[in-house]
């Protein structure tokens, strides 16, 4: 099942980029698919189809992952024994399953606007192009929490290793990613505060938007109570995850600030819902994902990555994607709307400095690639069964919660303490 929802993801891709090359130039409605702009050209039915094949990819995926975790962890390993990391992608795979059939319901209907004469969201007929921003959000706010939940069960594990201590407040940081989860279902409507709500509507989804700051800075409380009086040490993959979680809280500050429906009058559209939204998902999701990389490349490879290099991609990335995306709240603030083409020569400054960060940092991930390629083949230093030296009384990671009876058995923790007589009890 794995395997078949992995597979579905390259011809899905392949038929959603052939779009590109029919009349029209692809679909016309940006990746939010807003009617009526995206029922323009002949290629909304081959969109459609991709987003269905994407969705059941995931889907299939997610039930592989429930029922992974559900039926087969290891003798004793009760819910509450689970690293944070499986916690993640247990709630994530459950958003999954929620909310991509309610994406596959609004592309279905935008189908039956083009093709087949219904008037869901075709005024003329009666329709109302709102109701899909409803539909759509409903899907893509939680969404956006499953690109970021997996990320912070990274995280979660990552700073417990670094810092020589367990996780700070295991059941808070859990119940903490169930509610994101939950409150990730009743705040779709801040992407539409421009629409024309009524006043009642703008003020639940706000509130509802602020409330779901709380279990966000639990989370980020926890992180750096973890590492506040640990033995730290500041191996590559800690330097990407400390960079997360303050990179990450200026996202999650900036996304307060739209969450304040008379302000995001201001904010729609702009280019600060860019630079807000990048902060959350390039310094939150994908420096995790790049944290999580070289934390496991070792175990992956049986092999150790150059440090030095490690380091040099880190801090090349983090100067540049400042550069990139941080002009890009001024330019917001001072008025520049997203997705236009062109743009008023006052805002050129910014927007040079801005390209000159991307440009250095998508140069700086070829570091990445480059290290990547010297561990799988290059490297003739061997990974150790205890790979961060200085990790006393650690196998490869601290576990999230303290491994204190994990298991029936309690397992031996080194060759050491086999040699004494001596285990974990």
């Amino acid at each position: 099942m794995n395997n078949l929802s992995f597979w579905i993801l390259p011809f899905a891709f392949a038929l959603l980029l052939s779009t590109l090359f029919m009349p029209g130039g692809g679909p016309a409605g940006g990746w939010t698919m807003y009617p009526p702009l995206s029922l323009q050209g002949d290629s909304v039915a081959y969109v459609v189809f991709a987003v269905h094949l994407m969705g059941i990819s995931s889907i299939m995926g997610a039930i592989n992952i429930i029922a992974t975790i559900l039926n087969m962890r290891a003798p004793g390993m009760d819910l509450l024994k689970m690293p944070v990391f499986v916690w993640s992608w247990l709630i994530t795979a459950f958003l999954l399953i929620a909310v991509m059939p309610v994406l596959a319901g609004a592309v279905t209907m935008l189908l039956t606007d083009k093709y087949f004469g219904t008037s869901f969201f075709n005024a003329a007929g009666g329709g109302d192009p709102v109701l899909f921003q409803h539909i759509f959000w409903f899907f893509g706010h939680p969404e956006v929490y499953i690109m970021i939940l997996p990320a912070f069960g990274l995280v979660s594990e990552i700073i417990p290793t670094f810092a020589r201590k367990p996780i700070f407040g295991y059941k808070a940081m859990v119940f903490a990613i169930a509610s994101i989860a939950f409150l990730s279902f009743i705040v779709w409507a801040h992407h539409m505060f421009a629409v024309g709500l009524p006043l009642g509507g703008e003020i639940f989804f706000m509130y509802a938007t602020m409330l779901i700051a709380v279990p966000t800075g639990v989370k980020v409380f926890n992180w750096v109570s973890t590492m506040w009086g640990g033995s730290m040490t500041f191996e590559t993959p800690m330097l990407w995850a400390i960079a997360f979680v303050i990179l990450f809280t200026i996202g999650g500050f900036s996304g307060l600030m739209l969450a304040l429906a008379p302000a995001d009058f201001q904010y729609h559209d702009s280019y600060f819902v860019v630079a807000h939204f990048h902060y959350v998902l390039v310094t939150g999701a994908i420096f995790a994902i790049i944290a999580g990389s070289y934390y496991w490349l070792p175990k992956w490879t049986g092999r150790m990555y150059s440090e030095t290099w490690g380091k040099i991609h880190f801090w090349s990335s983090v100067i540049s994607v400042n550069v990139l995306f941080f002009p890009q709240h001024f330019l917001g603030l001072a008025g520049m709307p997203r997705r236009i083409p062109d743009y008023n020569v006052a805002f050129a400054n910014f927007n040079m400095i801005s390209s000159i960060g991307g440009f250095w940092f998508g140069a700086s991930q070829l570091i990445f690639l480059g290290v990547i390629i010297h561990t799988v083949w290059f490297s003739k230093k061997k990974a150790t069964d205890r790979v961060w030296e200085g990790a006393k009384g650690l196998e490869w990671t601290v576990p999230s919660p303290a491994p204190f009876h994990t298991f029936d058995v309690p397992p031996i923790i080194n060759d050491d303490e086999l040699a004494h007589g001596h285990t974990d009890d």
